[in-house]
Parts: structure tokens; sequence; C-alpha cells
């Protein structure tokens, strides 16, 4: 028998599932934005944004350059 607590019990995983995989989904397609834009920027002042970054951030964008646009930064 399912009781009132199971129902409760699994609407909020589903809320918290959704909740997780809809920002992951924002900072994957913020990030990918982002490159896009480092793409398209002077080599000097990609750098100078780069260099405010996080630095693991920065290298995962660094990355992303050298992957999909073949930018060495």
């Amino acid at each position: 028998m399912i009781s009132a607590s199971d129902v409760t019990v699994w609407t909020v995983s589903a809320v918290l599932a959704i909740g997780i995989g809809l920002s992951s989904y924002t900072k994957r397609k913020t990030r990918d934005k982002l490159v896009r834009e480092l793409a398209t920027m002077e080599p000097e002042r990609r750098q100078k944004i780069l260099q405010r970054l996080n630095p693991k951030l920065a290298m995962e964008i660094r990355e992303q350059l050298m992957e999909r646009f073949q930018i060495m930064s």
C-alpha cells in the first residue's frame, strides 16, 4: 500500500532531480555561450578575460577553445 509519506518523498525527490538537471543544463549552455564569445574576441582581450576567471574554469574554457576552435590562448 502506498502511503502519503511515500508520495511526498517521491514528489520531493522528483522536484530535486528536475532542479539539479536544469541547473546543470543552464550552466553548460552559459559556458558554451562564453566559449563562443571568447572565440570571436581579439587574443589580447581574450587573455585578459581568462585571467580574471577562476583558474579551474579558465583551464576548462581554454581546453574548449582548443578542441572546438583550434585557438591557442
